[in-house]
């Protein structure tokens, strides 16, 4: 049993609204992918349909080698899922909406209240369990979304954008948290439309758009896929500048003081170009590394930028 997750041909449609077009992937047991995109482009679509909440126009599902709508009590079972929109009922207290939530999945009592004790510490929340959710502010929210998707213990966790809308520190320590589950072993499926999320949590990214994959692969691999890394060496203002002969091996420009090198390895090109520079009597006064970026394999991909 290899795949967490197999999709095949998935298909969606709103009467002419095609949110999903002819999608296939296969997320492996124990891997952190990603699936990056802007909003619309299908995202929590596909999650829906692998949870049951959406029932796909055609193709296939399965969960740990088993079809979502043949197996769907242990399908279900086997995946939690923290989902963008916060629903909940306003009018009990969140640890025992924790608890409701462990019935759903028949876990008995015992088992439930060390499971919930652990994720309201873990996530936080333990000064905060007789509160209702009326009472919580939105980072609040947000953690219990992820405790609630993970008081069954499940095999496999989808987080639908789960930082959308949070402050920086909490967006931080949920990306800890998230890293300490992966190592723990969860497959953990991530929608985001945060290039930097994608980038330090995933070990492998699929780019949606329009209801489609376009690409995937690890992080690297998508990067490597076009070459925009480059070194900005600023000149000291009023020298000369002798680059025709001494970058002759190198793709530069210069404008504004502002030397600007192609390089596909910039970390190692870059003592080996001062030491050039500097011997050719040429003063440095600032140096940057500008390096490939997920956002700008989006932009080749598509055309557009992630958050237009």
């Amino acid at each position: 049993m290899n795949n967490a997750i197999e999709i095949i041909n998935l298909h969606k449609k709103y009467g002419q609204l095609e949110a999903v077009k002819n999608l296939t992937l296969n997320i492996k047991v124990g891997e952190f992918y990603g699936m990056l995109g802007p909003n619309g482009a299908g995202k929590s679509t596909t999650i829906n349909s692998i949870t049951g909440y959406v029932k796909p126009t055609s193709g296939q599902i399965n969960v740990l080698s088993q079809d979502i709508e043949k197996e769907f009590r242990f399908t279900r079972s086997k995946i939690g899922i923290a989902q963008q929109e916060i629903s909940n009922d306003w009018f009990f207290p969140i640890e025992d909406l924790l608890f409701f939530q462990a019935g759903f999945y028949g876990i008995n009592k015992m088992s439930a209240t060390k499971n919930i004790k652990n994720l309201l510490a873990q996530m936080g929340l333990e000064q905060h369990k007789r509160k209702k959710m009326r009472a919580l502010s939105g980072g609040m929210k947000r953690r219990f979304q992820i405790a609630k998707a993970l008081v069954h213990d499940p095999e496999i966790l989808i987080l639908d954008e789960p930082t959308a809308g949070v402050d920086v520190e909490l967006r931080h320590e949920l990306w800890d948290f998230l890293r300490s589950l992966h190592q723990s072993g969860k497959t953990v499926l991530l929608t985001t439309h945060y290039i930097d999320e994608a980038e330090l949590l995933c070990s492998k990214v699929g780019i949606i758009n329009d209801g489609r994959l376009i690409k995937e692969g690890t992080v690297a691999d998508l990067k490597s896929t076009i070459n925009k890394s480059s070194i900005v060496i600023k000149i000291r203002e009023g020298q000369a500048h002798p680059f025709n002969q001494i970058l002759k091996d190198y793709d530069w420009t210069y404008n504004k003081e502002e030397l600007i090198i192609s390089s596909e390895s910039p970390n190692s090109d870059l003592p080996k170009l001062i030491n050039t520079i500097s011997t050719s009597d040429v003063k440095i006064d600032d140096i940057q590394l500008s390096k490939t970026s997920l956002e700008d394999v989006f932009l080749k991909l598509t055309g557009k930028k992630i958050d237009d």
